[in-house]
């Protein structure tokens, strides 16, 4: 079980679950990835958070997400990952 802070937003009339995770994220296989992003949609889900899963994380000075992909252009705008960092509002546990 692990508890993420997350930034619950809505940009663009969608609602966003964005979680910043740790550099080794970028590390982990694409099932690795895919399979963290279905346990945190599912965390979010049966939490009640309305809105579709996005992740982000940093590796060096590359920033990196995994996102819905009509949401890529708001994820690749400047300075999108100090956005998602100071809008955290909420924390989310996955068991």
């Amino acid at each position: 079980m692990a508890t993420y802070r997350i930034a619950h937003i809505k940009e663009q009339g969608q609602q966003m679950i964005i979680a910043p995770l740790d550099s080794s994220f970028n590390s982990k296989t694409q099932g690795e990835k895919n399979d963290f992003m279905n346990a945190f949609q599912a965390a979010a889900t049966s939490a009640g958070l309305a809105g579709r899963v996005a992740l982000i994380w940093k590796s060096g000075s590359m920033v990196h997400f995994m996102a819905p992909q009509p949401w890529h252009p708001f994820f690749r705008s400047q300075g999108i990952y100090q956005l998602i960092l100071s809008n955290i509002n909420k924390e989310l546990t996955i068991r």
